[in-house]
């Protein structure tokens, strides 16, 4: 197995700390924007996560911020149109990129989400870390490689967070690890290092809150 992403560690206790406040204190929907001209200006560090549509980023944002519907869930693909900003106690913006692959509307619609998606993650300045989060129950598909390669080209940082771990067996998990981690090898600007969680269990919250407030 290629042990060049290993599983992030359990952060130190002050890490953990300063990731629970983080989340702990204001968290409020900012803005959906549908266009470039609409960012909020670019005056705190940016973080995102994208992700193919349904795999878990709502209910992720929800579980990360102890909120029940701060972010919206579905289980129809494509939901979230814009990109949708969050506002970390002044600290941070946590945004919530449309999904992209199969999306539940017309095809110019889904083309324009797609060109919103590309000049956001190419033109942002203050955008420090994309988390691109992949369901452990597929592994990295072709969709991803897409965005991760146009992260490649924009010399954007990005670290993979599977999601619904609980899902999976431990035996079968290890094989999508595999799989991912192959995956990423082949992409210069994947962080080197995975997130594993479970919105539903709980799993991985605390270790990715710890890494978001590391990056603010």
């Amino acid at each position: 197995m290629n042990l060049s992403f290993p599983i992030a560690e359990e952060p130190e206790a002050e890490a953990v700390e300063r990731g629970r406040k983080l989340f702990a204190g204001d968290c409020d929907f900012v803005k959906g924007v549908v266009a470039m001209s609409g960012l909020p200006p670019a005056d705190r560090p940016e973080i995102c996560l994208a992700g193919r549509s349904n795999v878990g980023k709502s209910s992720l944002i929800n579980a990360l911020t102890g909120r029940k519907a701060l972010a919206r869930t579905s289980n129809t693909p494509g939901r979230t149109q814009e990109i949708n900003f969050f506002d970390l106690g002044g600290l941070e913006y946590l945004v919530d990129l449309p999904g992209y692959g199969y999306a539940n509307a017309p095809l110019a619609k889904v083309d324009a989400w797609q060109r919103l998606l590309k000049q956001y993650l190419s033109g942002r300045q203050t955008l420090r870390r994309v988390f691109v989060l992949i369901d452990a129950r597929h592994g990295v598909k072709p969709v991803d490689e897409e965005i991760m390669a146009l992260m490649d080209k924009s010399a954007v940082t990005f670290q993979c967070v599977m999601t619904k771990v609980d899902k999976l067996k431990a035996g079968e998990l290890d094989k999508v690890l595999a799989q991912v981690r192959g995956r990423l090898a082949t992409h210069p600007a994947a962080f080197p290092e995975l997130v594993l969680t479970s919105s539903a269990k709980g799993e991985g919250l605390a270790t990715l809150r710890a890494i978001i407030a590391g990056l603010a």
